[in-house]
């Protein structure tokens, strides 16, 4: 009865849904791309895999990067299969587009409507499916256990807020859960919240993120930009921030201009690329100088922030930069992924709200791989404490490293938890 409930609610929204892609389309031209594979139907350019066909499903940009390690032990492992790569997010799609190429099928998940999830089940016809962190839809989950295709949720984070709001859906998300047929959990704490909700054959790997490398094309691009801004002219970026987090920020700026090296340039690079003009219009009528990265002008000395608008080019940002802080984490939103300044090896600040990595922020505290900051006033603080001491910069960079090395090998426990379970080739 929850299903069916579940369900014609997606009927009573599936007449507003194109009009919702085709308005997010005016920032984001992606979402307008091959809109019919939301809905199940496939055109003939499409290539239709059979045989050893495994599927994963990454939603969005973190997720579609953080499976990069588990695509190269399936093409190593079974070189043979053809991989389909889904998402939900354009910047998703397009990271996958650049990062895999024709090394893997790429398509919209469609909406989880039982005529849609049967289109595509048809369509691909995959021998298994990994869900990638906590992709859950009910009628997928039911349509794959209805034709025996194996689902598992691999890289599995749950947090306790995320926890509580199925707890309050139990009749919907616990039969969705122990339709699993495994879950490999990024942490202790996710295995027990997901046990509780009924998930089985529940196993602890390691989070696949801290075994993404860092490409030397992406240093390159820092290296680059670090020689354009300046190579003696401290940096600090704010990465991945998220509403209201880059007016607090410009606030504590105002307030305590003295903190920072006179000739600090900040760099802002907004978690969503929707929202790239909303920050450059923010700067303007805060009469705050900048430039665009995507302008590709001179930052001249008097520019006080680059405003990061480009994609898939947030490591290369990070590695041009002599102190990070990670956005997501000012307001109460549950923060973005630290790990990736950290495998870079930049010193790394993280606000009080981080219940999205909650594991990751406490391990990575713990050993001074990250610092955590009250408030905006004391980000800027601490970030110009480090800017002014090199010495601290570098013990906080070696020990981020040393941090990043330690916890490698999520990949390979998953592919040895995965290939006793995944149907033969």
């Amino acid at each position: 009865m929850a299903r069916a409930l579940y369900t014609l609610l997606w009927w009573c929204a599936l007449p507003l849904l194109p009009l919702r892609l085709w308005w997010r389309g005016r920032r984001e031209p992606g979402y307008r791309a091959r809109i019919g594979e939301r809905f199940g139907r496939y055109r003939a350019d499409l290539a239709r895999p059979a045989g050893d066909v495994l599927w994963i499903h990454a939603v969005s940009l973190g997720e579609t990067r953080a499976a990069a390690p588990l695509i190269a032990h399936v093409r190593r492992e079974r070189p043979g299969a053809t991989i389909v790569l889904t998402h939900m997010t354009a910047t998703g799609r397009a990271a996958g587009a650049s990062l895999y190429g024709s090394d893997v099928v790429q398509a919209w998940l469609p909406y989880d409507v039982p005529f849609a999830i049967r289109a595509f089940l048809d369509r691909f016809q995959p021998r298994a499916g990994l869900l990638m962190e906590t992709e859950l839809w009910p009628n997928l989950a039911a349509g794959c256990a209805a034709r025996g295709i194996p689902l598992f949720l691999v890289n599995a984070r749950l947090s306790a807020r995320s926890a509580a709001g199925y707890a309050r859906i139990a009749a919907l998300a616990r039969p969705l859960v122990a339709s699993l047929a495994g879950v490999a959990a990024q942490g202790e704490e996710d295995a027990a919240r997901l046990s509780a909700l009924g998930a089985r054959d529940v196993a602890v790997v390691g989070n696949l993120k801290f075994d993404v490398d860092v490409p030397a094309s992406a240093l390159d691009a820092g290296r680059a930009l670090r020689e354009r801004i300046g190579a003696t002219r401290p940096v600090w970026i704010a990465g991945s921030t998220r509403d209201g987090e880059e007016a607090l920020i410009l606030d504590a700026l105002a307030a305590q201009g003295d903190a920072l090296p006179a000739d600090t340039l900040t760099i802002i690079v907004p978690r969503h690329p929707q929202r790239f003009n909303d920050v450059a219009a923010l700067l303007a009528a805060r009469g705050v100088t900048h430039v665009r990265k995507s302008a590709a002008t001179a930052i001249a000395p008097a520019t006080r922030v680059l405003v990061g608008d480009t994609l898939g080019e947030m490591l290369a940002y990070y590695a041009a930069s002599d102190a990070a802080f990670v956005g997501g984490s000012l307001v109460p939103l549950g923060g973005q992924n630290l790990i990736e300044p950290i495998a870079v090896g930049v010193p790394t600040l993280i606000g009080p709200h981080t219940f999205n990595f909650a594991e990751a922020s406490e391990q990575a505290t713990a050993a001074g791989a990250a610092r955590r900051v009250r408030d905006a006033a004391d980000l800027i603080a601490q970030v110009g404490a480090l800017l002014r001491d090199p010495a601290a910069r570098r013990a906080a960079g070696a020990r981020a490293s040393a941090f990043c090395a330690a916890h490698r090998g999520a990949a390979d426990r998953l592919w040895t938890w995965l290939a006793a379970r995944l149907p033969r080739a």
